[in-house]
């Protein structure tokens, strides 16, 4: 059925490979810090493991919003691990590292899909999907936060 809601379905094209592109980062950043949040060890154990199930609660409730939004504009959303791992630029990691590497690696994924979020605002300006910039300014606001969070804790100030 034809979609008539304002984007040409070039724009629509485009926007959803932006968005495909952050549901599979933000997708393997949840799988990254469930992992953290179950095996995470030493002195910083109980502020870490709480820290980390709060931010992947709170990126589990975000990628049904960019699946959604994938869908809305017309498309299917990726849902396989093999179409995240394809899509991602986020790298997997082992599930035994130092509390420190884990708070690294978490930091360079946030900022990552910061980034990833950077580059879809013009695609999304240019087909006018206010809903979609929306959506990027929200999810932008909760990856800088805690990249800033995370970069605090490795402070040595």
């Amino acid at each position: 059925m034809k979609i008539e809601i304002g984007i040409n379905e070039t724009d629509r094209q485009k926007i959803v490979t932006g968005l495909s592109h952050l549901l599979a980062d933000s997708y393997i950043l949840y799988l990254k810090t469930h992992n953290f949040h179950w095996n995470v060890e030493g002195p910083m154990f109980n502020t870490l493991h709480q820290m980390f199930m709060d931010q992947y609660t709170e990126m589990w409730n975000a990628l049904d919003l960019i699946a959604e939004r994938i869908r809305a504009l017309g498309s299917y959303a990726p849902g396989s691990y093999k179409k995240f791992a394809q899509l991602s630029s986020i790298p997997e990691s082992e599930e035994s590292l130092p509390a420190k590497e884990m708070i690294q690696q978490l930091l360079h994924g946030h900022e990552t899909i910061a980034k990833t979020i950077r580059q879809i605002f013009p695609v999304a300006e240019q087909g006018n999907d206010e809903s979609s910039l929306d959506l990027l300014t929200q999810r932008l606001q909760v990856h800088e936060k805690t990249a800033w969070m995370l970069r605090s804790l490795l402070a040595e100030k």
